[in-house]
């Protein structure tokens, strides 16, 4: 192989010239040739005892070329590649300019590369930073919790169901005089306000009383998982079979004692707002370096070619399929349900992209800028954790991840660290905008 050339042809793109001599060109060709040999047949001769001298009058001097070439290629680029220094984000399009047995073949490799960020200010960037009181109201929700899982049922049947009731009923939809698909179910339990139909089927069962058979008048939303069924009117004919409702019991002492590790409802109080407060936290640190990130984001403005995003979308789609396969469901079903289509659901997936491509390339770039480095007991922590994790030792985590790759994952996450560690709490722009 020989390097030609290397022109950069545009933003992130680099166009290379390489030439494979006749040497190189002619044992690709004898090669290809051999591997074929087995399949050629001409009348006359048995099949696998047809000369290459003869397969090639019969079928022309270039019937190997493409073969021989394509087994070239990718050797002959890395290494074009490699004497380079680029980084390559994508495939390179590759065109044959020329073949000659005596001179050899040219090829023009056009390649995308990977961008070269400019980052600067992000030492010191600002955020939000709010913690949120805990209020009385917040520890009441959750003595609600215990007080619900102690809830007595209670039946009634002397007054008109109510929202938040649990009603048992009847129903069969129908799209005029015609009974649609799915749309039948006998002694349905169904809580009332609970948002589980479709909206005002519930509503429409207030005030009616155990024994009535009524009609409920809906429209299918426009965005209705079914197809089919959205935005459709539906008349469904109801009967309400049974009323019942929570009793909820008093939080006392009595109640801490059977429900929780607690002795007094003090003790249980005082128990849950140090966790809530906790939590509040947490939840503020967390959203403070959401902040932080997004800032950093919107720092990016270098172009990044438009492959990048794409190969990220296709990530996290890949994904998101396997959660459905284990959850039994495949991609087409999905669509099926939902009403989507590959490219509207790839749409939803490209902010996101969009944004972690950007992230990932601003973190390198501040990893370089900062010289962080990571040391063999990083790497080797790092590893055993994985190891641990997936009940595994590691060296035979070593060879299923590329320690390349792994280390730059390292490298990154120290710059998350470094960009958390420097940013600066500035509650200013939020205090002003609530105003």
């Amino acid at each position: 192989m020989s390097l030609k050339s290397s022109n950069k042809t545009d933003v992130n793109t680099t166009e290379l010239v390489i030439s494979i001599d006749p040497e190189t060109f002619e044992t690709a060709v004898e090669k290809e040739y051999q591997r074929q040999k087995k399949n050629i047949q001409i009348r006359g001769f048995r099949k696998g005892k047809v000369s290459r001298k003869l397969a090639e009058r019969e079928f022309g001097e270039g019937a190997f070329y493409e073969g021989a070439i394509n087994s070239l290629l990718g050797p002959e680029i890395d290494a074009a590649v490699k004497e380079t220094g680029l980084v390559l984000v994508d495939r390179p399009n590759v065109e044959v300019t020329s073949i000659d047995k005596a001179e050899g073949v040219e090829l023009k490799a056009v390649c995308v590369t990977k961008p070269e960020i400019e980052i600067s200010d992000y030492k010191g960037i600002k955020a939000p930073k709010e913690v949120k009181e805990i209020t009385d109201e917040d520890i009441d929700k959750q003595i609600d919790i215990i007080r619900k899982k102690n809830a007595r049922i209670v039946s009634v049947d002397d007054r008109a169901a109510q929202l938040d009731d649990e009603v048992i009923i009847d129903f069969e939809g129908f799209f005029g005089d015609e009974a649609f698909e799915g749309g039948k179910g006998e002694d349905h339990p169904l809580r009332l306000g609970s948002g589980q139909f479709i909206p005002g089927f519930e509503d429409q069962i207030v005030g009616h009383n155990i024994g009535d058979e009524f009609d409920v008048n809906v429209t299918f939303p426009e965005n209705y998982q079914m197809a089919d069924y959205a935005g459709k009117e539906a008349t469904f004919k109801c009967k309400l079979k049974g009323i019942s409702y929570e009793e909820l019991p008093e939080i006392n002492d009595d109640l801490v004692k059977d429900a929780t590790e607690f002795e007094t409802v003090a003790e249980y109080k005082d128990d849950i707002k140090s966790k809530l407060e906790e939590a509040a936290v947490q939840q503020a640190d967390s959203e403070f370096d959401n902040a932080v990130m997004n800032a950093l984001i919107e720092k990016v403005d270098s172009p990044i070619p438009n492959c990048m995003y794409e190969q990220r979308i296709d990530a996290l789609m890949r994904s998101f399929e396997q959660q459905l396969q284990q959850q039994g469901m495949d991609i087409k079903l999905y669509f099926q349900y939902t009403g989507m289509d590959m490219d509207s659901f790839r749409e939803t997936y490209r902010e996101r992209a969009t944004n972690e491509v950007k992230l990932r390339l601003a973190l390198e770039k501040i990893a370089e800028l900062e010289k962080i480095e990571v040391s063999e007991e990083d790497i080797n922590n790092g590893l055993g954790e994985i190891a641990a994790a997936n009940n595994m030792d590691v060296e035979t985590v070593k060879r299923f991840i590329p320690l390349d790759d792994y280390t730059t994952d390292l490298k990154v996450q120290k710059a998350i660290d470094f960009v958390k560690e420097n940013a600066v709490v500035d509650n200013t722009a939020a205090k002003d905008k609530a105003e």
